[in-house]
């Protein structure tokens, strides 16, 4: 089984990157989604209504994010609690697909966090600042959100220097699958 990370800065495409390569070839973890999915968890929401102080449950998210934009060190706080629940999904995810020839993970703050040597190969999915700004708005996030959350990460140059690939993903999606399969093929 060779375990392959997909990694990146905010908003620069790693989640469409990451099914273009998965695709037909094996089975894609996704941080953000096992992250989503603790978020539908009540005794999750419970505990992080709790830690953050926050009254009303069904606006969590958004509280959430106002809690962090107020007081910084609110996001490591939530990142001690949210990360330890992820890799643990993650240590499923292997046993269940350890039979596979390829799996994938698409994991953000792979590199920041230290999980480089779980990985066969890592793809690092680049873009540059305003790209990657425009392509957040886009989604309905905001500036102050979006720097704040670029600011956790490594900056690029450091971040490539940890992964095998580098693709720069500021063209359209035609150019990202030839760049990303051209690359793959030599894993297959």
């Amino acid at each position: 089984m060779k375990k392959i990370g997909i990694t990146g800065s905010v908003a620069s495409g790693k989640t469409t990157a990451s099914k273009m390569l998965s695709l037909r070839k094996g089975p894609l973890f996704s941080a953000d989604t096992a992250v989503k999915k603790l978020y539908s968890n009540r005794n999750f929401k419970k505990l992080i209504s709790k830690k953050f102080n926050i009254k009303n449950n069904s606006s969590l998210k958004k509280e959430l994010k106002r809690n962090i934009l107020k007081k910084k060190k609110n996001f490591k706080k939530l990142e001690r609690i949210v990360h330890p629940l992820v890799r643990r999904e993650m240590r499923k995810f292997i046993k269940k697909n350890k039979n596979k020839k390829f799996i994938f993970f698409e994991i953000p703050l792979l590199v920041e966090s230290n999980l480089m040597k779980n990985f066969d190969v890592i793809f690092f999915i680049k873009a540059n600042k305003i790209l990657r700004l425009k392509r957040f708005r886009f989604k309905g996030g905001s500036k102050d959100l979006f720097n704040l959350l670029d600011k956790k990460q490594l900056n690029e140059k450091r971040k490539a220097n940890f992964c095998d690939h580098v693709v720069v993903n500021e063209k359209d999606f035609r150019i990202l699958k030839k760049r990303l399969s051209a690359i793959f093929k030599q894993y297959e």
